[in-house]
């Protein structure tokens, strides 16, 4: 590897010899996944086979994947390896109603992804003589050993510090000397808000790289943290179905997630009509995975809605760039018939320094009518001032109705009123008759 790039020859190789490198790993994958109970069932409902697919494209004709395909065939069904000799690890999704969803790793599957990891730290500037801290929940949640031994392969010095207990992630970040932190954005403010309710000044500490992900967010909450905690912040991507993080990730020009194209192969579609969209479109997310031996996954439909950047990056890095996941089409829900995504109220909030960085969304039904409610909580900055707080609420519902085109009941609460979450933050809870 050489200063900038931990694996030059794959990071920089011209885009038609990597969609070569791609095509070749496309039908290694066909013929591995041929022995899963499920996709032996699918390729020859569909004539599909490695010989079948000439081109990087011909990957359309084989059907999609979906989270209810992976759920019927719980917990084994897609496994292509052998169980008993190859499997060493499964992870399952986070969610807590219904059916999870399983994902078996073989050793091959573990080393490759702890490299991807390596590859997206390297390229934000770690180096094995950082200090490497996860806030990130470990066990069935990828983000905890994804990273964990991701900065182990970089060679990082890592601090397992797992999710919560803000005061001795504080008190590690101090002592171990903690150069790069991987939190989630809503938990990163948070962490902002004990080091000013500790006294502490961030910039004070060894801190100077922040990795977020996990769920969504702005590029003024990143800003908001950047500024808060006195760090560079960088945007990652990944999902439980496709290993977890180190799927997709910016680099130091922060300008969209470069996609790591040797491992997946995108496609961006309608999510209406499943068809594809040109680059710099906003559509459905599809993932197939290249270099997995035990479970791979083809034309896997994430519901996570995003675009391909169009344009070469300065960085160098020749694999595509998506944007920042703008929510997911599962996520968006219709309120007086307009189509509004959570995070559409979240870039309004943060332009308000008078207000904090937690919020609720609340869908209920009044009168036979569907009515959003915005809970915010206030910041510090804020006044107590009875007048003040009014004209504030006011100019604040006139920007939430210009962007989501919907008038909400806005409810300004005082700091630490709404309930915090270790995890993923919950944004929106839907209590309507007919959801």
């Amino acid at each position: 590897m050489n200063s900038k790039y931990w694996e030059a020859d794959i990071e920089t190789m011209p885009r038609p010899q990597l969609q070569e490198f791609q095509l070749e790993r496309l039908r290694k994958t066909i013929a591995i996944a041929a022995h899963s109970p499920y996709y032996s069932k699918v390729f020859a409902a569909h004539g599909i086979t490695p010989e079948s697919i000439r081109t990087v494209d011909d990957v359309r004709k084989i059907p999609f994947t979906t989270k209810a395909d992976m759920r019927a065939c719980y917990p084994f069904g897609m496994v292509s390896g052998n169980m008993s000799e190859d499997a060493v690890r499964l992870h399952s999704s986070s969610g807590t109603t219904g059916t999870p969803t399983v994902i078996v790793h073989s050793q091959h599957d573990l080393d490759s992804w702890a490299n991807l990891v390596a590859r997206c730290l390297y390229m934000v500037g770690a180096r094995r003589s950082d200090v490497f801290q996860n806030s990130s929940g470990y066990g069935m949640f990828t983000g905890g050993l994804g990273f964990q031994y991701g900065a182990e392969r970089l060679g990082a010095l890592t601090v397992p510090a797992a999710a919560g207990n803000s005061k001795r992630q504080i008190k590690f970040i101090q002592d171990f000397k903690t150069t790069v932190l991987h939190a989630i954005p809503s938990y990163a403010i948070r962490l902002a808000e004990v080091f000013q309710e500790e006294g502490i000044d961030p910039a004070s500490t060894s801190l100077r790289t922040l990795v977020i992900g996990a769920e969504p967010h702005t590029d003024e909450q990143r800003k908001k943290i950047e500024r808060l905690l006195g760090v560079h912040a960088y945007n990652s991507f990944g999902m439980s179905e496709m290993n977890g993080p180190g799927v997709a990730f910016e680099c130091t020009e922060q300008n969209g997630m470069h996609f790591w194209e040797d491992c997946y192969f995108v496609e961006i579609i309608d999510p209406e009509t499943g068809e594809p969209l040109p680059d710099g479109e906003v559509g459905e997310l599809v993932l197939t995975t290249l270099d997995r031996t035990m479970m791979p996954l083809l034309r896997y439909r994430t519901r996570d809605l995003t675009r391909i950047l169009p344009g070469e990056c300065p960085c160098g890095r020749t694999h595509l760039r998506i944007d920042r996941i703008k929510g997911r089409s599962d996520d968006m829900f219709i309120i007086k018939g307009v189509n509004i995504f959570p995070m559409q109220v979240e870039k309004t909030l943060v332009q308000f320094p008078e207000l904090g960085s937690n919020y609720l969304i609340t869908l209920e039904t009044i009168n036979n009518q569907d009515e959003i409610m915005v809970e915010v909580e206030l910041s510090e900055l804020s006044t107590d001032n009875y007048i003040e707080l009014e004209n504030l609420r006011r100019a604040i519902t006139r920007q939430l109705k210009d962007e989501i085109l919907v008038t909400p009941k806005l409810k300004l609460v005082k700091k630490g009123s709404l309930p915090q979450s270790e995890g993923k933050a919950v944004r929106v809870k839907d209590l309507r008759d007919n959801k």
